[in-house]
């Protein structure tokens, strides 16, 4: 191959070992690249009509499609569900825990800090994410330092995906006992058009001015994973609600077409033209045309409302000769449509619009209120949709990983045979909705612990408690051992506790006795004595009287 323009992690090692691989099958193109017969002395022609061409006509397609007020509201809710923004945290984090090397773990969260801050994607996620999204790829430059590669990426900068796209050549060798050909490798690359976004059928030819050849690993590149396998092109999601948007607007159009035309009742005269020749009939005609018709027009500029009589329009009424034999002179109403409020077949075609989104139904009316009760009165539409949501965070995650990769192999902190390893520890977490979670969650071990409850006087009996951790609670491995550790320091902690007020107790002087004081019992005897002496004195003094 010639030389490429950009850099390449470990080219050499990489051709040793495809060289080593032989096979009758061609890889996969599963990432929407173009298969391409390596060239001769003179290049290689590479004809973009049926692949680039129509890709880069699909995606012009795409964004006229996402100023579409239906489809943009669509849009918006799908990219508020997958990127929040909020000021607890940054929009994407990095999770390493599984990594044991707490060495590499620290220098990965810390390089990929870096990732982000590079793509300001903390102030800019939903922009990114919405081009990704619209144009089902999305391509940076990974611009670095050639000569000092060891700093790792220094820039990124986007790309417009119509004016590059990823090939592969094909390395056949014959082999040697059967005769058959055999695919030993691919060359990938890409190939960079900077008149590939002006319209036209841009055609590349390798070495040519028209189009650059890159590096693999100067382009960092992801795509929505939707592929056609007749014609290796990446569609977006906006693809499958293509055939019904244009519906949409057709009748839209129609109906805009319809009710102009049929809302104005508009006068029939009927004009008596008696014997007069065919020229005498037509001029007495345009003259009564003259001499009755008054049309009104309104200047929106001025604010003006003058007589402009010199048209008449499809709205304005009819003027039909009537020969002798016939009725004379007659004026007739044509009524106006009686159906102009009916909108059932738009708004069929509106529902079909966010079916295809997969945004859910309830979403397009406005007056639906936002319901946060129980995880029971959620749609099934809904959860779909968080589901949907999960697939494409998922999907545009691989973006991360392959500039990590890059950054982590430039600096020399993980070499990319390692790298394939440890990326099956890492994963992506996205910022949610909080208050939303919180709720879910407490709904969760509401009910979980409800259970709990009902189930504790079998506990020892017919289950244990390991198996109502791990049934009941749901609880993983890790949390229970967790658990256990931390309860026995709370018994530990409480048994220190209560020996230390024993001691307190012990060690406190003893008080001196308290006089003797008559019991509550005394003292209600000598009430009784007093109460009777009263009593007998009170019957003497009457018994004198």
């Amino acid at each position: 191959m010639v030389e490429l323009f950009g850099f390449t992690i470990g080219k050499k090692e990489e051709e040793k070992e495809q060289k080593n691989l032989h096979s009758f099958v061609p890889t996969d193109t599963d990432d929407g690249s173009i298969e391409m017969a390596p060239g001769g002395v003179y290049g290689t022609y590479m004809d973009f009509d049926n692949t680039s061409s129509n890709e880069g006509d699909l995606i012009t397609r795409y964004r006229d499609m996402s100023v579409t007020p239906e489809c943009d509201a669509a849009i918006q809710d799908i990219i508020n569900e997958a990127i929040i923004m909020s000021a607890d945290g940054d929009v994407i984090e990095l999770d390493t825990s599984k990594i044991k090397q707490e060495t590499i773990q620290n220098k990965i969260e810390e390089e990929f800090d870096n990732i982000i801050k590079m793509l300001k994607f903390n102030a800019k996620a939903y922009d990114i994410f919405r081009k990704w999204y619209v144009d089902g790829r999305l391509y940076y430059h990974i611009v670095v330092d050639v000569n000092n590669p060891k700093a790792g990426i220094q820039e990124l900068r986007y790309i417009d995906p119509r004016r590059i796209r990823k090939i592969k050549e094909p390395i056949k060798k014959k082999d040697a006992r059967t005769g058959a050909v055999v695919h030993v490798g691919t060359n990938e690359y890409y190939i960079y058009n900077p008149k590939g976004a002006h319209g036209g059928k841009p055609s590349l030819i390798t070495g040519s001015a028209q189009g650059i050849k890159i590096a693999k690993d100067s382009i960092a590149y992801t795509h929505s994973g939707m592929l056609d396998g007749r014609t290796a092109l990446v569609y977006s999601h906006l693809h499958k609600a293509m055939r019904t948007l244009n519906q949409l607007r057709m009748l839209e159009d129609s109906l805009v077409i319809y009710r102009i035309s049929r809302a104005p009742e508009r006068r029939i005269f009927y004009i008596d033209v008696g014997n007069l020749p065919k020229m005498k009939a037509e001029q007495y005609l345009r003259d009564m045309q003259t001499k009755w018709k008054n049309k009104l027009v309104y200047d929106a500029s001025t604010g003006q409302v003058k007589d402009d009589r010199r048209y008449l329009t499809m709205l304005e009424d009819f003027w039909l000769p009537r020969r002798e034999g016939g009725r004379g002179t007659e004026i007739t109403t044509l009524p106006g449509g009686q159906n102009l409020g009916e909108m059932d077949d738009v708004e069929y075609f509106r529902r079909k619009l966010y079916k295809a989104l997969n945004v859910p139904i309830s979403r397009l009316e406005s007056e639906n209120a936002f319901n946060l009760g129980r995880a029971q009165e959620i749609t099934r539409d809904e959860v779909k949709f968080s589901k949907f949501i999960e697939r494409l965070r998922a999907q545009f995650s691989n973006f991360f990983m392959d500039l990590l990769e890059v950054q982590l192999s430039l600096k020399g902190i993980v070499s990319r045979k390692d790298w394939q390893i440890l990326k099956q520890e890492i994963s992506f977490d996205f910022q949610n909705d909080n208050h939303y979670r919180e709720l879910t969650e407490s709904e969760v071990y509401r009910d979980r612990f409800s259970l709990l409850n009902e189930i504790d006087p079998f506990v020892g009996r017919y289950v244990s408690k390991e198996w109502v951790r791990k049934n009941i609670l749901r609880l993983p491995e890790e949390d229970i051992d967790e658990m256990e550790d931390d309860m026995e320091d709370d018994r530990e902690e409480a048994m220190n506790t209560q020996q230390q007020q024993q001691q307190e107790i012990e060690t406190q002087p003893q008080r001196p006795p308290e006089p003797n004081k008559p019991q509550k019992e005394d003292l209600d005897y000598e009430e009784r004595e007093l109460l009777e002496s009263m009593t007998r004195f009170m019957n003497t003094m009457s018994d004198e009287n």
